[in-house]
């Protein structure tokens, strides 16, 4: 019998429980030394269920956040509601460009049916508080990538994109995104139709400095 991958996630740890400061892994740093995004182009069914979704989105959240404010939410498109927001990404685009070709506008509608699952991270900063506002959208950031580790240990192929509509005003309004919200990110996931190639990485000689003792 197949079991869920949602099943092998283990239950979130209690309020005030002593947690083990590291986690020693050798398969782990295999992992990250050979993580890579998968192109959306690459990305089919089957995606996620709503119980492995419920698990991703919580070990998605185990992010560093200073203050503990959690200055971020979810928003989830699965099944119909892909469509669903496809026609308002379309309607949104005739509005800025009257003229778009129906190809375009075919474009639109399609977007989030790219992949069987997105979920929009919102970066929401909370005034009020001592906490700068950078940190705060750095966590959100940490969250979009902890949610592309958490759905690749569980076997699904994923990407992190914005593209404009993260960054429209109408799309915003349309999403109910409230002032001081913006989307850090929609993270597509599904499962991989062929292995990515590796990409251009770093040279780190030239992106890291050791500070001089003396």
């Amino acid at each position: 019998m197949e079991i869920a991958m949602s099943m092998l996630v283990p239950p979130p740890p209690v309020l005030g429980q002593k947690m083990s400061p590291t986690w020693p892994d050798p398969r782990f740093l295999a992992f990250l030394g050979q993580r890579r995004s998968t192109p959306i182009a690459l990305l089919a069914e089957p995606g996620p269920d709503s119980g492995e979704t419920g698990a991703l989105l919580r070990l998605a959240a185990r992010v560093p956040d200073h203050g503990k404010l959690f200055p971020w939410r979810f928003l989830v498109f699965a099944g119909a509601a892909r469509a669903r927001f496809g026609e308002v990404l379309a309607a949104r685009w005739l509005a800025l460009v009257p003229d778009a070709p129906p190809e375009i506008l075919a474009a639109e509608r399609a977007r989030f049916l790219r992949a069987p699952l997105v979920v929009g991270v919102v970066s929401r900063s909370v005034s009020g508080t001592k906490i700068p506002e950078w940190e705060q959208q750095l966590s959100a950031g940490a969250v979009c990538f902890n949610l592309l580790l958490a759905a690749q240990a569980m076997g699904y192929a994923g990407v992190w994109l914005t593209e404009w509509y993260a960054y429209d005003d109408g799309i915003a309004q349309a999403l109910g995104l409230a002032a001081g919200e913006r989307i850090a990110g929609f993270i597509h996931i599904g499962t991989a139709r062929d292995a990515p190639p590796e990409r251009e990485r770093p040279d780190m000689g030239k992106l890291v400095h050791v500070w001089p003792e003396t």
